[in-house]
């Protein structure tokens, strides 16, 4: 009979003290990301698991894993409830791990991986395809939400970023606007390249120039800072396109607090179209992603690759639509 696999085996192995085996498979941040990581590599190679996995396994058949970072985008808890409600619809049960802003998501890798769910969801921006090669060799499908990745295996629903990156430019150009500006995003994801790209492509066919593109880095506090420069500036732009409705709703409160009319003054335009973006005080023009056929599409995806393992390598595009408010 094979010998159990211990705690101190993978202590052993990769070289750390049993009390550093323990804590890797907690979100623990007084554990190096290295130690954490070899910990990891060297439980996955010896075949461990954790005391706390064999306690959850025989509780998660028929789970769903949803693995989410940028939970301070309205967006993603917003599609996390949406995802909740399709899955229990479907008489199944979500289970929810938050990656923390300053951590990449194989930081809960483990975690994942113990809870032996039947799928998992992914909407971290940094998703590593470490993550989603490790979860297909342990024979459980990942799907992305709402981003891609360069990986020929990999399966995802997103939204059409780069459509919705021409309309905006469209819709300023059809209002007359001529100095257009965009706050961005972070610039490694794909939420933001290809929104960014429909954006630039529609404007250089349309014979107008982006006088300005400053980071907003996806969050109201930069992008607030990155718009007041670009009002308090000597050519402020008439029309500002942010890649997302937190920073719109930023670039907003930043037109108002330079004294900007808007839209008399600036036109303004979002990305997501957040429950907050309809709210009175805002009333932002935006373009809304289809949620609801994005999460029905997600558990289509991971059914049909239970259904056949050899199934992956899908990216589903789902039309996005603008929706005119009042500042835009």
């Amino acid at each position: 009979m094979a010998r159990k696999i211990t705690a101190q085996d993978v202590a052993e192995r990769a070289g750390v003290s049993r009390s550093a085996v323990s804590r890797a498979f907690r979100s623990d941040r007084s554990l190096s990301d290295d130690k954490r990581a070899r910990v990891i590599e060297a439980a996955r190679a010896l075949g461990y698991v954790s005391p706390a996995a064999q306690a959850v396994a025989s509780v998660t058949t028929g789970t769903i894993t949803l693995v989410a970072g940028d939970l301070e985008n309205p967006f993603y808890p917003v599609a996390a409830a949406e995802l909740s409600q399709a899955i229990h619809a479907a008489g199944r049960r979500l289970i929810l791990h938050t990656v923390p802003p300053d951590m990449d998501v194989d930081a809960v890798l483990q975690q994942v991986l113990d809870y032996r769910s039947d799928a998992a969801i992914v909407t971290s921006a940094h998703m590593s395809s470490r993550i989603a090669r490790t979860c297909r060799d342990a024979g459980m499908p990942v799907i992305l939400f709402n981003r891609v990745q360069p990986d020929a295996a990999m399966t995802a629903v997103t939204c059409d970023n780069y459509a919705g990156g021409r309309l905006a430019a469209r819709h300023f150009a059809t209002l007359g606007r001529k100095r257009i500006a965009m706050v961005g995003g972070s610039a490694d994801t794909s939420t933001h390249i290809e929104r960014s790209r429909g954006f630039r492509d529609a404007l250089t066919a349309l014979g107008r120039p982006l006088t300005a593109a400053p980071d907003g880095a996806y969050r109201y506090d930069t992008a607030f800072a990155a718009a007041r420069a670009l009002f308090d500036g000597p050519n402020p732009p008439d029309a500002v396109f942010a890649l997302n409705d937190v920073m719109a709703l930023a670039v907003v409160d930043a037109a108002r607090e330079a004294g900007l009319g808007v839209p008399e003054d600036v036109a303004i335009i979002g990305f997501d179209d957040i429950p907050m973006s309809a709210w009175p005080s805002y009333r932002l023009t935006t373009i809304r992603q289809p949620l609801r056929r994005m999460v029905a599409e997600t558990l289509d995806l991971i059914d049909a690759q239970k259904a056949d393992p050899t199934v992956g390598g899908t990216i589903r595009i789902l039309p996005v639509e603008m929706i005119r408010r009042e500042t835009a």
